[in-house]
């Protein structure tokens, strides 16, 4: 069964869990993934042992397809994050050009529109904010106007070509926009899910582990498959020095 199939399925166990009950990692998710699957193989054989410790034989059978929902969870979540950063590095490099023609359309429009004062009044309400919705839907609006006063833009040499630019900059825009800001939003859940798979994976994986320590604590050839070689390595390795300062 893929991975795709395995969180389809389990999906609705996923979101029906209490957000309270979620797990924070503390462990690579690739790495805890493939320790449960190492674990669905290794403890395969040892069923009448482990049931035997009070071990529900469901945990073991449900391995495979928890580990393929968590490593489809975790699949998601990049895709997601990686969207996110791509749009967001898309509008630090186009938005100063953005906001330039926002500017350049104002400073045009107000020479053009002087001597009209609804029509200055209509320039400096669009003037007004400065954030980065605010260039979005200035862009679009500038371009309706000179749309709509193309006879008085004639006058002072207007170069036209810049009203579409403007419409079709706040459709790019305001698409790359919503990029960042709606996929701020993607992320999280992404990573809610994911979360959620890791926590019903190792609530799976802490069971088979707990009853095969408990069935194989005087053999020790059966009982190192139900330890973390991970968190072995982590134990191992020489602590690093406290700071001194801080970083």
């Amino acid at each position: 069964m893929s991975s795709t199939t395995d969180y389809n399925e389990l999906l609705p166990v996923l979101m029906a869990m209490n957000p309270a009950d979620v797990l924070t990692l503390n462990i690579p998710v690739d790495v805890f993934v493939q320790e449960a699957e190492n674990l669905y193989h290794w403890s395969i054989d040892d069923q009448q042992a482990l049931t035997k410790a009070s071990l529900d034989w469901n945990f073991v059978l449900s391995l495979p397809a928890r580990a393929g929902a968590c490593r489809e969870a975790q699949s998601l979540w990049v895709k997601e994050h990686n969207t996110r950063q791509d749009a967001e590095q898309a509008w630090k490099d186009e938005a100063p050009a953005a906001f330039n023609l926002r500017d350049q359309l104002v400073h045009d429009f107000r020479f053009a529109f002087r001597k009209s004062d609804s029509l200055v009044a209509r320039i400096d309400e669009i003037a007004q904010g400065d954030t980065n919705s605010d260039m979005v839907q200035d862009l679009n609006d500038l371009a309706v106007l000179g749309r709509a006063n193309g006879d008085l833009l004639g006058k002072v040499s207007f170069d036209f070509s810049l009203i579409d630019r403007a419409a079709n900059l706040s459709d790019h825009m305001g698409d790359l926009l919503g990029a960042t800001n709606g996929e701020r939003k993607e992320d999280s859940e992404a990573m809610l899910i994911r979360d959620k798979a890791f926590t019903y994976l190792k609530q799976a994986v802490d069971e088979i582990r707990e009853c095969g320590k408990y069935a194989f604590w005087r053999t020790p050839e059966r009982l190192k498959g139900y330890s973390s070689d991970y968190w072995k390595t982590q134990k191992a390795a020489p602590a690093k020095p406290t700071p001194t300062t801080p970083v």
